[in-house]
């Protein structure tokens, strides 16, 4: 595994160091590249298929089929069904799985929830089941790789931030520095949501600190505020995902006031489809 470089950028006047680790690969990078990091370095013989589930905007089912491809496994994918607009996107995290060579398989709604808590029965031992959003025991080997590239660069930080989904990433970055605080927020569902998520793995330390907006922001929905932190991110030179970025991005300007080291998620491949949803509900942001 390859140390990623370390940005700085500025935000009304305040420095951030900016963990690059977006810059693993296009499809298999941030976070879900440390969390796979364990499979990555499994022999490709040890294997032959993969299997997880959750959304078709999930960066983890592209960074899965990313993997997949180059051990030569089969990927097996599970959601929800799907509407029509989204079976035929061009563009983004789905299309480009399915191009990898994901095999997508939609269950019913009162079906999903039984099957994917049945996925791991009667296994096949050439067969590894990778939970929704990579949150897995597993992931905290390469977490601790991410830990450890930290330490050796002798940074200058009082804080540490990383968005979550499941929030897997910022627990085990919490467990490996309790000295410092970390930050996230939950991007899908509210801190009682992520604390369930978190608190299945391990107990969640005291110095894992999660943000909470005044408002409820729904997970994938556009809105103008966050779009605009997106692009304030982007001109200061760092392109970050549109999904979880921009949220936390807001409220660490609101809640904190430490030098902070946040670490990038990676996602950036899914920005062209949720753009064009961004350039529907807010022409005037792109009039400019």
């Amino acid at each position: 595994m390859n140390k990623t470089p370390i940005s700085k950028i500025i935000l009304e006047g305040r420095e951030f160091l900016v963990k690059r680790d977006d810059l693993f690969d296009p499809y298999l990078s941030g976070n879900k590249y440390r969390k796979l990091h364990t499979l990555l370095k499994t022999p490709k013989e040890h294997y032959n298929k993969i299997i997880s589930y959750g959304g078709t905007q999930s960066n983890a089912m592209l960074a899965i089929a990313a993997l997949a491809k180059q051990k030569g496994w089969v990927f097996e994918y599970y959601t929800k069904p799907l509407s029509k607009k989204q079976k035929e996107q061009e563009e983004g995290n789905y299309p480009i799985a399915l191009s990898l060579g994901m095999q997508h398989y939609e269950l019913e709604l009162e079906s999903y929830k039984v099957y994917v808590q049945a996925l791991r029965l009667n296994l096949d031992p050439m067969c590894v089941v990778v939970d929704q959003g990579g949150a897995d025991r597993m992931a905290q080997e390469g977490v601790a790789v991410l830990a450890q590239e930290i330490q050796e660069e002798s940074l200058e930080f009082e804080a540490i931030a990383t968005p979550s989904g499941t929030g897997t990433t910022a627990l085990y970055l919490a467990l490996a520095f309790p000295q410092y605080k970390v930050y996230t927020t939950a991007a899908i569902g509210d801190k009682g949501y992520l604390e369930e998520q978190m608190s299945a793995l391990s107990s969640i330390p005291s110095n894992l600190v999660i943000l909470e907006p005044q408002k409820k922001y729904h997970f994938a929905k556009p809105y103008k505020e966050l779009y605009e932190f997106y692009k304030h991110l982007k001109y200061g030179g760092i392109e970050f995902d549109l999904l979880y970025a921009p949220l936390l991005w807001k409220l660490l300007m609101e809640q904190t006031k430490e030098k902070i080291l946040y670490i990038h998620s990676g996602g950036v491949s899914g920005n062209v489809s949720m753009e064009p949803r961004y350039k529907a509900k807010f022409p005037e942001l792109f009039s400019l």
